[in-house]
């Protein structure tokens, strides 16, 4: 798909941006599919109740996962892709950035504790909580920043889909009965964990990286880099993983798995698009500094693209949401399949917001508009989520995310639109 985009590129960074995207594409593979081939095991063995107890308690996790990441999977893997050349700036790079991690992920274990052991709710099941944080660890050791600013996906690749085959070996093996619940976080975490120790190792060995302990000023300046990311993280979490929270928190185990089932369907569909979206975001970056006219045009010819292929799978998940349902989840998630049709056509939605938001806005420094219209959808988002989850529940919450990411959407393409920046038309007036 990527070698037929005309764009000025020398055969070299054309054959490896096209190597990249298919490494990405086996990786979101193991970290989307994988999953997908366990649900329809995990929903039936497990049953909405248990399934729901350990989305609720991943949905708790993924905020520990947000405060890690401090937006350095997007600021990080830009200072990485600009620096690349310059090995001494790449170690130093790597280095402070690791280190505001592992302070964030200690930090994070403090917070975790407090709250689980402060509250009945978290409290009876403090062990899933615990277990599940392993997650948070292994997202700290895998640097995946360093491999996309690098361009060198394929190191990295065939060593993850090996921790996630094990993991999902192991879910057949271990889990049999409901009682069996506690493994699958268990199991989970040991495959984030065993990727990061793996891309460590790939790092120090083939890309010949020294950890050097840096300069105060440049952890300063790591952090000031990834502060609007990481604020825009936050706001996007209030609108994604908090609706699973918020649910939990009124309703009950049983209704977040309906809820927490379909939605899983429909980020697995997202997952197909990711390895594009990943794959051409330090490109840009890099492109949109060379020439901003080239830049857009390659984002027109990228938008056309993109939005063509994730319209197609949300009609697909809109029109078969019965038998989708009935396949993957089985006959007790039939409560799911009406979530499945309002959530249908947000990989579209998301796909495009990703193009007007990540690969422009970020790209042409629009960051704090960018992260005020994250905030205002947050804003609206939690509003929709306490007014409508009381009255009807997981539908509720269905329609809150999905007026949410509409407005994000048509803000960030009418903020450019004004800024002279006509992304459908690939140019800047």
């Amino acid at each position: 798909m990527i070698s037929k985009l005309k764009f000025s590129v020398n055969t070299p960074e054309k054959k490896r941006l096209l190597e990249n995207f298919i490494s990405l594409s086996f990786l979101q593979g193991a970290n989307y599919i994988l999953p997908l081939i366990t649900l329809p095991y995990l929903v039936r063995v497990l049953g909405p109740e248990k399934f729901g107890l350990i989305a609720f308690a991943q949905a708790f996790i993924q905020y520990f996962n947000i405060l890690t990441d401090y937006g350095f999977n997007l600021s990080a893997t830009r200072e990485i892709s600009i620096h690349r050349e310059n090995k001494e700036k790449i170690a130093e790079i790597f280095s402070s950035v690791m280190i505001i991690k592992f302070a964030l992920l200690i930090l994070s274990f403090i917070i975790m504790t407090i709250i689980v052991f402060s509250f009945e709710k978290f409290r009876k099941d403090w062990l899933v909580y615990y277990l599940t944080f392993g997650m948070v660890v292994g997202q700290v050791l895998f640097p995946i920043w360093f491999f996309q600013g690098m361009e060198r996906m394929k190191y990295i690749t065939f060593l993850n889909i090996t921790a996630k085959l094990i993991f999902t070996v192991a879910i057949f093996i271990f889990v049999h009965k409901v009682s069996d619940y506690f493994y699958v976080p268990l199991l989970n975490s040991l495959g984030f964990c065993i990727a990061g120790i793996l891309a460590l190792w790939i790092i120090f060995r083939n890309f010949n990286l020294s950890f050097k302990v840096p300069k105060f000023i440049t952890i300063k300046y790591q952090l000031k880099e990834g502060w609007y990311i990481f604020i825009s993280t936050v706001a996007i979490s209030l609108y994604t993983i908090s609706n699973t929270f918020i649910l939990g928190l009124f309703t009950n185990n049983t209704v977040v798995g309906y809820y927490s089932a379909a939605e899983k369907i429909v980020k697995a569909v997202q997952g197909l698009l990711a390895p594009l979206s990943q794959t051409i975001y330090p490109y840009i970056s890099k492109l949109v500094k060379e020439s901003e006219e080239k830049g857009l045009k390659f984002i027109q010819k990228v938008t056309f693209i993109i939005g063509g292929i994730s319209f197609l799978l949300s009609l697909i998940l809109f029109f078969f949401a019965d038998l989708i349902v009935k396949i993957l989840l089985g006959n007790k998630y039939e409560a799911s399949i009406v979530v499945l049709r309002i959530l249908a056509f947000l990989p579209f939605i998301i796909a495009l917001s990703n193009i007007f938001g990540i690969q422009t806005m970020l790209t042409f420094n629009y960051k704090k508009a960018f992260s005020k219209i994250l905030i205002t959808a947050s804003i609206i988002n939690i509003f929709l989520a306490f007014v409508l989850v009381p009255l009807y529940q997981h539908i509720g919450i269905s329609f809150a995310v999905l007026i949410s990411e509409i407005f994000v959407t048509v803000s960030m393409f009418s903020y450019l639109q004004k800024k002279g920046i006509k992304v459908l038309e690939g140019k800047v007036v």
